[in-house]
């Protein structure tokens, strides 16, 4: 019996020294029209691991191991490679993806299966609202979070706004949940536009909104939702909107549509991220290590992915284990660094609460894209983030 005793207990230590990968998927839009977007994500993703882990690349003993799959934005091809994640790749947890169609597409998978997702990037309220189960988390912020840091950013009493918006769950939440938190500022919204995504003609939906502000007192102003490519700002500002007095105002963006913003010195809005503005060791390394690496600061959607990486690490350090029911109980009201500072996910809803920042818009001739110069963080409890879920 003694001799069974101690074989036992150096084929546990075995098992101990060389356990499981702990595999992590990531369902993301490498080609297609998001794919800056998900190239970003993918950089973060891997830079979170890497910081969070101290280099290791482990975690409770695990080796992390990433498997990407490419669903081109588009919902059926994301439901099918997340499925083929939990149960073919064996994946213990997801993380995407890049469209909020495809996103939605993907809840009922991770459910069917009882397995995690952290949803990152997409930000179709729904997907912590009407569309949710448990098995959801977002470390990327909502369209609510959106919505409601712009409002403040640019509502007052005596401002009139319009909306120009993609035609898809991106944008109509993104307007519902602006025109909720604008009401309690003292703005009034005149008009909503909403277009297809593929939309580069912006003349008719622009006209119709110059025509619903050009007679309004005080101040007017078309606040743009927009994702991927198409340029509206770039296009309603060619059609000169400060004739009628009208100015633009829009959330951040990747760099590249920075570039555009330059056109627009001045225009204020709110972000959730810009790499100059946050202001802790997690960032400071981020960007560090990204100049270094890249000759580039990191992104939107960089910080994105590396807030996932932190999360899981978070997580399965907490539950020392990937069973779901552990991980959930675990992942609950976890708090967790991030390159913005500190995130949790809310236990209603699983949607991580975070900072987001006022900018104003400064022109760098340096820089290739314009720079979001901080006017003030939001921060968590400054915003009432309604839970839109039916738990």
């Amino acid at each position: 019996m003694r001799s069974m005793s101690i074989v036992a207990a150096v084929m546990m230590m075995a098992g101990a020294a060389h356990a499981d990968d702990l595999k992590v998927a990531l369902i993301y839009g490498k080609t297609g029209p998001l794919e800056a977007y998900a190239k970003q994500t993918e950089i973060g993703l891997r830079m979170g691991f890497e910081y969070a882990t101290k280099g290791t690349m482990t975690v409770d003993g695990r080796k992390i191991v990433i498997i990407t799959k490419d669903d081109q934005s588009k919902p059926d091809l994301s439901k099918a490679a997340l499925a083929e994640a939990y149960q073919d790749d064996g994946a213990d947890i997801a993380i995407g993806t890049s469209s909020s169609a495809a996103a939605l597409a993907d809840l009922p998978v991770a459910e069917e299966n009882k397995k995690i997702l952290i949803v990152e990037p997409a930000v179709a309220d729904q997907i912590t609202g009407e569309k949710w189960n448990r098995y959801i988390f977002r470390t990327g912020r909502n369209s609510s979070q959106d919505a409601i840091s712009n409002a403040v950013a640019i509502g007052k009493p005596g401002v009139t706004v319009a909306t120009l918006a993609q035609d898809y769950a991106f944008g109509r939440d993104g307007v519902a949940a602006f025109k909720e938190a604008l009401s309690k500022t003292g703005a009034t919204l005149a008009a909503e536009e909403y277009v297809p995504t593929t939309t580069t003609d912006f003349t008719a939906a622009g006209q119709r909104l110059f025509d619903a502000l050009k007679d309004k007192p005080g101040k007017k102003i078309i606040w743009v939702i927009w994702a991927g490519a198409g340029d509206p700002l770039t296009k309603l500002q060619d059609m000169d909107p400060k004739r009628y007095g009208i100015e633009l105002s829009t959330g951040g963006n990747i760099l590249p549509a920075l570039a555009a913003y330059k056109r627009l010195p001045g225009m204020e809005g709110a972000t959730y991220y810009y790499y100059a503005i946050p202001k802790n060791p997690v960032n400071d390394w981020l960007v560090t290590e990204h100049q270094k690496r890249f000759n580039a600061p990191p992104d939107f959607f960089t910080a994105g992915g590396f807030s996932a990486a932190m999360a899981t690490v978070a997580a399965v350090s907490k539950a020392k284990s990937t069973d779901t029911d552990k991980l959930i109980a675990a992942m609950e009201g976890l708090e967790f660094d991030t390159p913005k500072g500190k995130m949790m996910f809310r236990k209603e809803d699983h949607q991580a609460l975070q900072s987001m920042y006022h900018f104003k818009v400064k022109v760098d001739p340096e820089l290739a894209w314009a720079v979001l110069e901080p006017v003030r963080e939001l921060k968590i409890e400054e915003m009432d983030i309604p839970i839109k879920n039916k738990r």
